[in-house]
């Protein structure tokens, strides 16, 4: 970094340094492994510890929400799966469904369950990345295996079900493009009945581990108060003792049909960010199984019109995507194109946070803490 540039960055992280301290100014990214994409985090250090962070972003400029209104509704379905292209099934029923409101519309019942059993099995595709990664950071080599190897499984049930592995273009406006494969109850009941015993393998490997719960306890620590100030969502935010979920709050699909339960834990480090996520998948697996065994019959398209005209007006739809709230904001003029989309990724909102979290520490737990946010940044830069 040019000395005159790190300056500038160490004199807007008004904080007192120790007597007669010397502080350096250091990057860390962006083409760090561990900082999980193109994140630029400039940390302000005593030694090893660190006074104050700031995250660049803005490397990938992708601009897919200006890209938005020079598409019709439906050319910009697809764009929307590159964002967090770890979870693309979610933002998918997410952009689906805030233009399904602003029309009025609802899908079939069919189409709603295979949409939350697509969503939920991407859910647990997304923690598995986040946890075989996550592990990778602090040093934990075989979770990765571990992790991928039943995420494997997931995406292929995907790539059966709509050609695509990772950007799962999976739903349409009004409902389903596909009907379910032949052998597609069969193929996610197995899996789920397998899963049970996998996620009891990983806590195994990692929970009483004494490295690992060394490297994640007491690290990172943010309490509701803090997370509620910088409009955290998601596992940190249940990690710190809120229990809010999106799908039991205010809820959407048919998630009221289904019995779950939201986990949270107190302490909000590290650790219970684990815990929480972990028991997460659980209760998507309980969903899973939930919906498999009631998928109703009947169409999986609503009756909506081949060119879609929405009336003029505009919409904000969130949905608990996998990292946290992630919500539609569309504006319609009643033309073929929205006037204006604004997403509000999980992602981007709670990186926020890692100042309040990395402060205090040491730079060998800057790669710990990013890691616990679970942030895409395709999601961050879109």
């Amino acid at each position: 970094m040019h000395m005159d540039t790190a300056s500038t960055h160490a004199s807007q992280m008004h904080e007192e340094t120790f007597l007669d301290s010397n502080e350096i100014v250091i990057n860390m990214g962006p083409q760090h492994p561990s900082t999980h994409g193109v994140l630029r985090v400039v940390l302000r250090l005593d030694g090893e510890k660190i006074l104050g962070s700031e995250c660049v972003i803005g490397y990938l400029h992708r601009g897919v929400e200006k890209i938005a209104e020079n598409r019709t509704y439906a050319q910009f379905n697809p764009y929307v799966d590159r964002m967090d292209y770890v979870a693309a099934v979610s933002n998918g029923l997410g952009y689906c469904e805030a233009v399904e409101k602003l029309m009025n519309a609802v899908a079939p019942p069919r189409a709603q369950y295979v949409r939350v059993i697509l969503t939920e099995l991407n859910r647990i595709a997304s923690h598995l990345l986040w946890l075989g990664t996550h592990a990778l950071d602090i040093g934990a080599l075989t979770p990765l295996f571990y992790c991928f190897r039943e995420r494997e499984e997931i995406l292929k049930i995907f790539e059966n079900y709509c050609g695509a592995r990772l950007t799962t273009h999976a739903f349409r406006i009004g409902g389903l493009q596909y009907e379910t494969y032949d052998g597609f109850e069969k193929e996610v009941k197995t899996f789920c009945e397998d899963f049970a015993k996998k996620v009891d393998e990983y806590e195994t490997l990692l929970t009483g581990n004494r490295i690992w719960v060394g490297r994640t306890t007491g690290v990172g620590v943010i309490n509701a108060d803090a997370c509620i100030q910088y409009g955290v969502t998601g596992p940190v935010l249940r990690a710190a003792g809120v229990k809010w979920d999106i799908r039991k709050a205010q809820p959407y699909c048919c998630y009221p049909d289904f019995d779950f339960d939201i986990p949270t834990a107190q302490n909000g480090d590290t650790f219970d960010r684990y815990v929480v996520r972990m028991e997460e998948m659980r209760q998507s697996r309980r969903i899973i199984m939930q919906a498999v065994e009631k998928i109703p019959d009947g169409p999986i398209m609503a009756k909506i019109p081949k060119v879609i005209k929405p009336p003029v007006g505009e919409v904000y739809h969130s949905i608990e995507a996998p990292k946290g709230e992630l919500g539609y904001l569309i504006v319609s003029d009643n033309s073929t194109q929205p006037y204006r989309v604004r997403v509000r990724p999980p992602s981007f909102v709670n990186l926020q946070a890692l100042d309040v979290m990395v402060r205090g520490h040491l730079v060998a737990d800057v790669v710990a803490i990013i890691g616990t946010i679970d942030i895409v940044l395709g999601e961050v830069d879109r």
